[in-house]
């Protein structure tokens, strides 16, 4: 993320949100367990919070109303309501524009939907392809076609499998367009109407300007709101177009995107679990290097360097540490091992050249860590080393203002190495006393001018626990 989409950020005073795709999976209904906290710092700190969605507030599911948003822009801004469900804005197609709408389908043989501001949608038929795009966003929407008869409607539905193909007809033309969000199906919206329309009322309400909203998507109907907003993030899973127009990409809604980025903003603070801190609720493996000097236990960490810890368990279950020396040891510092020519220049990864760091904002340098060491970036092979050191050069206070997390930074005081962060991947730690009575033993040995001990200190075999 650049400093100008940082800078920006400093100005938002509202961040709105598109729902299918933005905050929760439409076809799964998933929504990350970080969006609550996301939502709660916003609030906390007097940031706005608004949906902004093609959907009307039937179709909002009470996962997303649990929320608790200040705003919600429905129907691709043609119905706005507060948190108290007072009216913003309510405009509905006109009766004559829906008329011609259900003619023009009608002479194409095409099915068709419609929906007003409450109640849920109705179609004008059954099929599986109308199926396939409601269910997962309504349900299993009534048959009613003569709906828009007696009812306002707010938006229109076109279905058929031919839809890409769909173009209106100049009558119709100027009065809506054709927005596909289905591969059966397109949202008909009223010209000039669009999400962003819907947030010009909400602006107006609240007195803030387009450059203090920040707004998440991912899809066509997105587009204008991208032409409106200070801030623009696309999702990682977005369409091409809209990623196009972004300030920035995030990651998609199963990596937690929206959360990503809101940190990277500024916006909220992060959510670490810190697990070398909660050593006892970790799940993962764990593996015992044996050595001729005594056993270390250690933690690995598969979800958060899993490429790392599977290259460290292949080639332990491979024996290829048995044998192997630690070469380089500084007592006060860390114990290096797992070159097989005991130089400290060779070692091979499983992947065959060397490996990409997997840094994680999650694990420290602290004293007890298992790390890769490295020649520089994205070098990793098989050597590792464990942090030894007791006495941490940089105070808590110091480390705050480097921007390490405050519980980290009170560890550091008990030994570590800081300055190794964000440069050596940590995937491990030591489980427990034992097997930091032995690291220190080792750390202790006598060593030539080269850091090699001068009695070899050696791996005889790697226990691997899986759990």
């Amino acid at each position: 993320m650049d400093i100008k989409t940082k800078y920006k950020a400093k100005k938002i005073k509202a961040v709105f949100f598109d729902i299918d795709d933005t905050l929760r999976v439409k076809d799964t209904g998933y929504i990350p367990e970080k969006i609550t906290m996301v939502f709660e710092q916003l609030k906390a700190k007097g940031i706005l919070t608004g949906i902004a969605s093609g959907r009307s507030m039937y179709g909002v599911v009470p996962e997303i109303r649990d929320l608790k948003p200040d705003y919600f822009v429905t129907l691709n801004g043609a119905y706005v309501i507060d948190k108290k469900g007072k009216e913003i804005f309510n405009q509905p197609f006109k009766k004559e524009q829906v008329a011609a709408f259900v003619a023009w389908c009608q002479e194409l043989n095409i099915a068709y939907g419609f929906v007003g501001k409450e109640g849920q949608p109705v179609v004008s038929e059954s099929s599986p392809i109308i199926d396939e795009a409601l269910v997962p966003v309504y349900g299993d929407c009534p048959v009613l076609p003569d709906f828009y008869q007696t009812n306002a409607v707010y938006q229109m539905w076109t279905f058929t499998k031919t839809n890409a193909d769909l173009v209106l007809p100049d009558c119709l033309a100027q009065d809506m367009r054709l927005v596909p969000w289905h591969p059966h199906s397109s949202d008909l919206v009223q010209t000039g109407m669009s999400k962003a329309r819907g947030l010009e009322e909400v602006l107006a309400t609240e007195k803030l300007k387009a450059e203090q909203i920040l707004f998440f998507g991912d899809g066509l109907n997105d587009l204008e709101m991208f032409d409106v907003v200070g801030l623009k993030i696309a999702m990682g899973n977005a369409v091409d177009a809209l990623k196009a127009k972004a300030d920035y990409v995030t990651k998609t809604v199963e990596e937690d995107g929206i959360y990503h980025a809101l940190v990277e903003l500024g916006l909220i603070e992060a959510q670490l679990s810190l697990p070398q801190l909660h050593l006892d609720q970790v799940q993962g493996s764990q593996a015992i290097i044996k050595t001729n000097m005594g056993d270390l236990s250690l933690q690995l960490f598969d979800d958060l360097a899993p490429k790392t810890v599977a290259n460290f368990l292949a080639l332990a279950k491979d024996g290829y540490y048995e044998g192997v020396i630690f070469h380089r040891v500084i007592n006060d510092f860390m114990i290096q091992g797992g070159d097989p020519t005991g130089t400290g220049m060779g070692g091979q990864s499983i992947y065959g050249d060397s490996f990409e760091d997997e840094f994680s904002e999650e694990l420290y340098n602290l004293r007890g860590a298992l790390s890769m060491a490295n020649a520089g970036p994205n070098t990793n092979g098989s050597q590792f080393f464990i942090v030894q050191n007791q006495h941490s050069p940089y105070s808590a206070k110091e480390l705050l203002r480097g921007g390490w997390p405050k519980e980290i930074a009170e560890r550091y005081t008990k030994g570590g190495t800081p300055h190794l962060d964000r440069r050596h991947t940590v995937f491990g730690h030591l489980l427990d006393q034992a097997s930091y009575e032995v690291l220190d033993k080792i750390a202790a040995v006598e060593t030539d001018f080269a850091d090699k001990p001068k009695e070899d200190v050696i791996i005889t075999a790697i226990e691997v626990i899986q759990t």
